[in-house]
């Protein structure tokens, strides 16, 4: 097989990558050498045509190849993708997202796109979130605070339109009138799950439907599992919210550790089956977050940090380091001379009794003669021990 010379024009090849999305599953790495060698109207004069299959294809693979070839026309599946609003986009071309082709081989043939704004301008600012289809109610309201959270800070959320996780998310960054992505294991003029049919017409009113089949295809298990290498490859990061230990949530973020993008998950419940898959995750290197600023501080430019994580300030904190040692110092349930509460604090007699004037002034001590305990009644500043030091 040689490669071609030039004498093919840019709309061949758009007529051969769409024809080659008719014959190709997602992720054929086979095709995808075979497109890096010769390009795709050789690919395809060679799986339609009478001669011997190339030694690196089997028998089985081929006649495969052969037979789905028998009834191809590009331009019909282009002029229906036309009239369900989509466009067909070629590597290379103005608005291909280039982090795809960090697949290699595996990258996609071509990509079916339906809706109005750039594929390439919204996924250079973009992130995943995914997880389970059988979510529980706080997996669905974490989805959907982090969708309506990333997308209020300019971000756009990529999912894959499915049941669980994935609709929360999305509408989470529909309902702030974000940017939001769904990459379909379909055709992206089929309405899959059936449930979200209304959902995904709003995906593609408001943002994008991505699917590497062409119009009219629909999903197999296989093909769920393929296009999470696209949802991977297209985003900063990967974020997974609930998920069991065999979940396609857990393939995509770890297709995404292997392309040095960043690997995320939310914690959940350690007795949960639904958090058990993301806690492994964690423990293989992920990074842990509970909300969308610390999902911003990972993928997002220099500065961007999440706020510090700290209690309430109580009136205790705001005391020198000396006088809480004076505090320490007396018993939690009886009094004490200057003398001991000196001793105990680790300060002289002048020093402890002028600390425990301020902290008698402040209502954390009492003075009784010449002895000084913790106040009696409930009424002391906040964070003074009740019960012992």
């Amino acid at each position: 097989m040689t490669a071609a010379a030039g004498r093919d024009g840019p709309v061949a090849q758009r007529l051969a990558r769409a024809a080659l999305t008719r014959i190709v599953e997602p992720g054929d790495e086979l095709v995808g050498a075979w497109l890096r060698d010769a390009g795709p109207v050789d690919v395809l004069a060679m799986v339609r045509g009478s001669g011997k299959p190339p030694p690196s294809v089997g028998a089985a693979r081929w006649a495969g190849y052969r037979l789905r070839a028998e009834r191809l026309d590009p331009q019909a599946d282009l002029a229906a993708a036309e009239a369900a609003g989509a466009r067909f986009l070629c590597p290379g071309e103005p608005e291909w997202p280039q982090q795809l082709d960090d697949l290699g081989d595996a990258r996609p043939v071509g990509l079916w796109v339906r809706g109005r704004p750039s594929l390439r301008i919204w996924a250079l600012k973009s992130v995943a979130v995914v997880g389970a289809r059988a979510c529980t109610e706080y997996g669905a309201h974490v989805a959907a605070t982090l969708g309506a959270g990333l997308a209020e800070a300019g971000w756009t959320v990529v999912s894959g339109g499915a049941y669980g996780v994935d609709g929360a998310v999305h509408r989470g960054a529909l309902a702030g009138g974000g940017a939001t992505i769904g990459v379909l294991a379909c055709g992206v003029d089929v309405a899959y799950p059936r449930g979200h049919t209304e959902l995904l017409g709003r995906i593609a009113e408001q943002g994008l439907l991505v699917a590497e089949l062409p119009p009219g295809a629909h999903p197999t298990r296989s093909r769920f599992v393929l296009r999470n290498r696209v949802i991977a490859a297209l985003t900063r990061g990967t974020v997974v919210v609930e998920a069991q230990y065999r979940s396609g949530s857990l393939v995509t973020a770890r297709r995404a550790q292997q392309l040095g993008r960043v690997a995320m998950g939310v914690p959940g419940a350690v007795t949960s089956g639904l958090s058990a898959g993301v806690h492994e995750l964690l423990r293989g290197g992920a990074e842990l977050v509970t909300d969308t600023a610390e999902v911003v501080e990972l993928i997002g430019s220099i500065g961007e940090l999440a706020p510090e994580r700290r209690g309430p300030v109580v009136a205790r904190d705001l005391l020198d380091p000396t006088a809480t040692r004076v505090l320490d110092a007396l018993p939690a349930r009886a009094s004490a001379d200057v003398p001991r509460i000196a001793r105990d604090a680790g300060t002289g007699y002048d020093e402890a009794l002028a600390r425990l004037c301020e902290l008698q002034s402040l209502g954390f001590v009492e003075r009784h003669g010449e002895r000084w305990q913790l106040p009696s009644s409930p009424g002391g500043p906040t964070g003074t021990p009740r019960g012992g030091p």
